[in-house]
């Protein structure tokens, strides 16, 4: 869960793993190169789950009336498709990498994929002594087909109703930090029922409403320790920010209910490589990298939702299910009153 809640910081954890030659060799070979490969390989990671973050804002179209409130205990998880697992790495899009063998072109693991068998490519760099070298490195694994076919997330969430047709939500995550590794998230929506205005709101068989979203997410991995690069102050923030705006409808029942929807998902991550580098260029030399990099993905998505919820009392628990670019699923534990 872990590591898979870092998925924003895996991209550069993963490729650190590797020898520290290899690092040195990536970073001397270019910046723009090492940028250009970490932004397509870490992208799918990244969208997936701003994917998974959008879900299960709502369980039902009709809001709660003034003082009615819910607590809910939400996990989701976005679905991971093959064609997340590999992104198309052409050489010619790039100033000093070639691939060892085969064509210029090739399809290569994502930070959600494997390469089986290993890829090799060579790099080349300029050393002031020896002039032009070349290294060849193996290409970074993602976290692998077994354990990247979903990209959890889990939320505390709450609900209030705050006046005829208006209700207030607001999600997080407890700030998790350990000596390398931060991250919290947090998120708030309106939702606003629409036949709730309508006069004789009672004779619908079904409610409609709108929810507007936003969730953001922030990460940090201190890499000094296990870089392998000599340096300070070297680490991995992320900032994800996304907004949610969804129509839906539910039906009106005392116990079980349906409730679905069409949405559009749009968001922007942002990773920053930060701190000093001092990489090694060839046998005798070295140079400091400072800050060496950012990268971003964006997502900008329609999705649509269908669910159920069942009510027993002050006891909830609703499923729901969504389709877009990443499938997404979500079950949440619902407490509440009214």
């Amino acid at each position: 869960m872990k590591k898979l809640a870092f998925l924003t910081i895996l991209c550069f954890a993963t490729i650190v793993s590797k020898a520290q030659n290899d690092i040195d060799v990536l970073l001397a070979g270019g910046i723009e190169d090492a940028k250009r490969f970490t932004n397509d390989y870490l992208a799918p990671g990244t969208n997936g789950l701003m994917h998974s973050m959008n879900a299960n804002w709502f369980n039902s179209a009709k809001v709660k009336p003034l003082g009615g409130f819910e607590i809910s205990i939400i996990a989701n998880a976005s679905m991971v498709k093959d064609e997340h697992k590999m992104f198309n790495l052409n050489t010619e899009d790039y100033t000093n990498v070639e691939f060892a063998q085969g064509p210029s072109s090739q399809m290569v693991s994502s930070v959600l994929g494997e390469n089986n068998p290993a890829i090799f490519v060579e790099v080349e760099y300029d050393d002031i002594i020896f002039g032009s070298q070349t290294a060849t490195i193996e290409l970074p694994e993602g976290i692998g087909s077994g354990s990247a076919n979903l990209l959890p997330t889990a939320f505390l969430q709450g609900a209030l109703g705050i006046s005829s047709g208006l209700e207030l939500k607001a999600r997080f995550v407890p700030k998790v930090e350990n000596d390398d590794v931060s991250l919290s998230m947090y998120g708030a929506g309106l939702q606003m029922e629409f036949t709730e205005w309508i006069p004789v709101n009672n004779l619908f068989p079904v409610a409609i409403s709108g929810v507007v979203a936003y969730t953001h997410t922030d990460g940090s991995y201190n890499l000094t320790e296990s870089s392998g690069i000599e340096g300070e102050n070297q680490r991995l923030e992320n900032d994800t920010n996304t907004w949610l705006f969804q129509v839906l409808a539910s039906t009106k029942l005392p116990v079980i209910n349906f409730y679905g929807g069409v949405g559009y998902i749009k968001g922007k991550s942002e990773s920053d490589l930060l701190g000093n580098y001092r990489v090694t260029d060839g046998l005798l030399t070295t140079q400091t990298i400072v800050d060496p990099f950012s990268v971003s993905s964006e997502v900008s998505a329609v999705r649509a939702t269908i669910g159920t919820k069942l009510k027993l009392g002050f006891f909830r628990l609703n499923a729901e299910y969504h389709l877009s670019e990443f499938n997404a699923f979500s079950v949440g534990l619902n407490f509440g009153f009214r």
